[in-house]
């Protein structure tokens, strides 16, 4: 009988960790006739003057934009934004490869996203299918197919509560359970098989977090962008990651070269652990010798 595969965890940012920009940029906001650059200073703008949460602004600001341009914001047309995401080199072809390395190893790699984009986006993203579940921004639709009310919000800090969520097994909404006490050896997914994939200031937490509790963390950077190179080398300096490295997926590039060392890793490990465990048996099943007796003059 085949031994049950150990599940591993890789964790993913998404805007400019998987897609070289934001995911809005691609569909979106050329749908109002409005550069990129343009939109984001004035929703930003907007969530300042308002003192609101950076993310339930732009939200709010895509919504209050459509409105102004006459575009109805429904799932299919969320979902059409995501098709022409562009993504770093290797990504497209990475999920199958590292997969396909793990079952060597007889490791069950699960993909994960956590995200301050939009879920609706996602839906029509290339990658999609590769993910385990995603936890991102999310709309709730009224009677009309419209988004009337952010239903999720996703930043620095509710990113970190969706980490304890894959670590335990929990779903999206288990919000209740997320803080009930389960036993180290019951989680699914301990941090020390998680692989964390960021790029900015809200990974930051996350990565740290996993880094700490003895999982992995890969700051990311856009090859050809040196400010970007020098802020993932900061965080490597400052101790809140394990790597940095330049966001190119492809095989045998030192994102490649290095989950596969990560993975080979986790596995002699986990190998080393079950021939310690035999050798332990070993003594509680000894039979004790018996005494020898002299016999008496």
């Amino acid at each position: 009988m085949a031994k049950k595969a150990t599940k591993i965890a890789l964790i993913y940012d998404f805007d400019e960790t998987l897609s070289n920009g934001y995911m809005q940029d691609f569909g979106l906001i050329p749908a109002f006739g409005m550069k990129p650059n343009t939109f984001w200073r004035k929703a930003n703008a907007w969530s300042a003057d308002q003192e609101a949460d950076q993310i339930t602004g732009s939200m709010y600001y895509v919504t209050k934009t459509a409105k102004e341009k006459g575009i109805r914001l429904t799932m299919n047309f969320f979902k059409k934004c995501g098709e022409n995401i562009e993504y770093f080199p290797g990504v497209l072809e990475w999920f199958d490869r590292i997969n396909e390395y793990g079952r060597k190893l007889n490791l069950d790699i699960e993909h994960f996203l956590i995200s301050s984009g939009y879920e609706e986006i996602l839906a029509g993203s290339q990658i999609r299918k590769y993910f385990r579940d995603m936890f991102a921004c999310s709309y709730a639709f009224g009677p009309d197919g419209t988004p009337v009310w952010p239903a999720r919000v996703v930043n620095y800090s509710i990113k970190i509560q969706f980490l304890s969520k894959i670590n335990k097994g929990l779903c999206k909404i288990d919000d209740l359970a997320v803080n009930e006490l389960m036993p180290d050896e019951e989680r699914p997914i301990p941090f020390d098989r998680m692989i964390y994939f960021g790029d900015g200031m809200t990974d930051i937490p996350s990565m740290k977090m996993v880094k700490d509790r003895g999982g992995n963390s890969i700051a990311v950077y856009a090859p050809k962008k040196s400010h970007e190179k020098k802020k993932a080398i900061k965080l490597l300096s400052d101790d809140r990651v394990n790597f940095a490295l330049p966001a190119d997926y492809s095989e045998d590039k030192d994102i490649d070269r290095v989950v596969k060392t990560i993975l080979d890793k986790l596995a002699t490990e986990r190998d080393l652990e079950e021939l310690k465990a035999k050798e332990e048996k070993k003594k509680i099943l000894r039979i004790p010798l018996p005494r020898i007796c002299k016999k008496k003059k």
